[in-house]
């Protein structure tokens, strides 16, 4: 470690000693297999213990915002009906006496969806049979090839699926995590050139700061982003500063993961989000919408919401309500959501399509387009964007390249939109922020 940066690092050993205990904590706790656990801890190498102690004796832990509001939190708690919450305060469960692990999760972590569209969902997976098991690690550890020799550098909150998922199967394949707190994208640079990570995942909104520092991206061998449509400029700017094929992109949600797309499957393809991962199969229905065949130990229902887990499957196929195409050679496209959707005259307008072109401008960074209420037209659509053309110039832009009907009727240039914790833009923040 660089005597300039000091950040924890979790080694997959260490960690592996103090899973031990809390799996002894759990079971003198009379804690078992199927039960939830909740905690609402910063990233630490005791939350990382915590979460896979359980996982790897069948108990399910609950992994919330340690921000979130009192009642909010308290809603999730009690929807979880766990048989112990522990805080902000993993630490406790690192007890005195050891106990044995599976070798590998026998459970996925219960995620909340985030909850754009009405309350906040569960994803539930059960407790999962041993090959179940060992064939949903090693379908995480072999797409990304994690092994003894990486350093992982985490750079989102640990109550995110991926973030986590990324953490965990890298300590599970014998490497190295390293936690350097909340993003900071000057800390950020000095980490990744002082301590040489190899691997991490990250939120377009990160590398749109990292690409202002000095950063030393040589050591990566993957870098995978998510969790929101990288703007153009910023993927081909990321692609040139990194090594050869270390650039990754995946499309997937909290319940279910669909694409990896390489680098040069997105030069080949640009905007699209790549080809099925292992094992899956992507299709689309007559409405767009797409759905993805997944293997058994992929599957999930929604908690305590069984008309909602009926919505989402069909067979061994699943949806989460996006909409898309998928080309002849496999390659997925994404046009947006159906909760996204903006109708306006009766025609269907999908912010993606809009954003897409406002994003080819070359003075803007990154726009984001939604809905507001209008008397004549049902809804208009309203651009919000960040870049230096005027909203004069950016509608011009548009109005030669859209059908009328998506065209921004007004467009308001901001310092930076609004985002979730994962990076996604609050459209729905949009239109009070704007007094719209």
């Amino acid at each position: 470690m660089s005597a300039h940066t000091e950040v924890p690092v979790v080694r997959a050993a260490d960690s592996e000693v103090d899973q031990r205990r809390v799996a002894g904590e759990l079971a003198a706790r009379g804690i078992g297999a199927g039960e939830r656990l909740v905690v609402s801890a910063s990233a630490s190498p005791a939350l990382l213990a915590v979460v896979l102690g359980a996982l790897r004796t069948g108990v399910v832990p609950v992994v919330l915002d340690p921000a979130l509001p009192t009642g909010e939190r308290a809603e999730l708690v009690a929807d979880a009906d766990p048989a112990l919450d522990v805080g902000d305060d993993p630490g406790q469960l690192l007890g005195e006496h050891d106990a044995d692990l599976a070798p590998f999760p026998l459970a996925r972590p219960m995620h909340y969806t985030s909850g754009t569209t009405g309350r906040r969902k569960g994803v539930w997976s059960g407790v999962l049979t041993h090959e179940d098991a060992e064939e949903l690690a090693r379908e995480e550890i072999d797409l990304w090839g994690f092994g003894p020799a990486d350093r992982h550098l985490v750079l989102s909150p640990l109550h995110h699926s991926a973030p986590l998922r990324f953490a965990v199967h890298t300590l599970l394949a014998g490497g190295e995590v390293l936690l350097p707190g909340p993003f900071d994208a000057a800390r950020a640079a000095r980490v990744i050139t002082e301590l040489g990570p190899t691997t991490t995942f990250c939120v377009p909104t990160h590398l749109q700061r990292l690409l202002r520092e000095d950063v030393d991206w040589s050591g990566f061998r993957v870098l995978a982003h998510a969790g929101a449509p990288c703007p153009e400029p910023v993927k081909r700017a990321v692609i040139a500063a990194l090594p050869d094929g270390a650039v990754h992109e995946f499309y997937g949600s909290t319940e279910v993961q669909f694409t990896v797309c390489t680098t040069d499957d997105w030069l080949a393809h640009p905007g699209s989000v790549g080809r099925a991962r292992p094992g899956r199969t992507l299709t689309t229905d007559d409405r767009g919408q797409l759905w993805c065949a997944v293997p058994r130990w992929a599957r999930f229902e929604y908690w305590r919401a069984p008309d909602k887990t009926a919505a989402a499957w069909d067979g061994d196929r699943v949806t989460v309500g996006d909409l898309g195409r998928v080309d002849d050679d496999g390659t997925v496209w994404l046009d947006g959501r159906r909760e996204d959707l903006v109708i306006s005259g009766g025609v269907n307008v999908y912010p993606a399509e809009v954003e897409e072109v406002l994003d080819a401008h070359p003075d803007v960074v990154e726009s984001a387009v939604f809905g507001v209420p209008d008397d004549d037209w049902g809804q208009r659509v309203v651009a919000a964007y960040v870049g230096t053309p005027t909203p004069a110039e950016l509608a011009a832009w548009a109005r030669e390249r859209l059908a009328p009907a998506k065209r921004p009727k007004s467009t308001h240039r901001l310092d930076e939109l609004p985002r979730t914790s994962t990076g996604k833009v609050r459209r729905l923040d949009l239109p009070g922020q704007l007094g719209l």
